[in-house]
């Protein structure tokens, strides 16, 4: 067997390990009526013929659907102290009234051929999410964090699903009192949250 060369500067990048988002849950009554409306759609989609070209559909379980309100990058060995810090300190600065967020449509994230993320979408109930992201962005920005404006208020039901036109779907509705410090473990689905920080302010 020929011997590998190495050649410095080369080397492959350390693997990304930990991802650090702030997002937004539904209660627990509302996750299991919308996780089962994500089994159903991969079900469908499955009986379908999706299966037998070898793209299984994966709905997300209850517990792990949210809206992520700020992605805030994703890091090899841990997260950086001063990322983690700084979101902290942002938080906490942010005053804001609970309110209540509707998402009224299916959509997709997927880009023809391929398939991607089937998603729960909506507009005018989704005001209270792109204020609450502002109110984000703007304390990130007065720490140092580098501004990052791309934002579609949006609720990932499954992966693996072909695009789709955006239709009229059964409106997922809840109040939203808190959002939360996400840190994801990638490629080990499973997220922890770090720490929650309640609406308190006022309309």
């Amino acid at each position: 067997m020929p011997e590998q060369l190495w050649l410095p500067g080369l080397e492959a990048p350390p693997p990304l390990t930990d991802g650090l988002f702030f997002a937004v849950y539904p209660d627990s009554n509302t996750a299991a009526g919308i996780a089962k409306f994500a089994q159903q759609l991969c079900a469908d989609h499955d009986l379908r013929g999706g299966g037998r070209r070898g793209v299984r559909s994966k709905p997300l379980a209850a517990n792990r659907l949210h809206v992520t309100l700020r992605h805030l990058g994703n890091f090899s060995g841990g997260l950086p102290a001063d990322v983690l810090e700084a979101a902290k300190r942002a938080a906490a600065s942010v005053s804001m009234a609970p309110f209540t967020v509707e998402f009224d449509a299916l959509a997709s994230f997927a880009k023809k051929p391929r398939p991607g993320p089937a998603v729960l979408v909506g507009e005018h109930g989704v005001r209270g999410l792109q204020a609450l992201h502002d109110a984000l962005e703007a304390r990130l920005r007065d720490d140092g964090i580098e501004p990052d404006e791309r934002f579609t208020p949006h609720l990932t039901l499954a992966y693996g699903m072909p695009w789709i036109e955006r239709r009229p779907a059964e409106p997922a509705c809840w109040n939203v009192r808190e959002f939360a410090l996400v840190h994801s473990l990638l490629g080990r689905t499973r997220h922890i949250v770090l720490a929650r920080w309640p609406l308190v302010g006022q309309n």
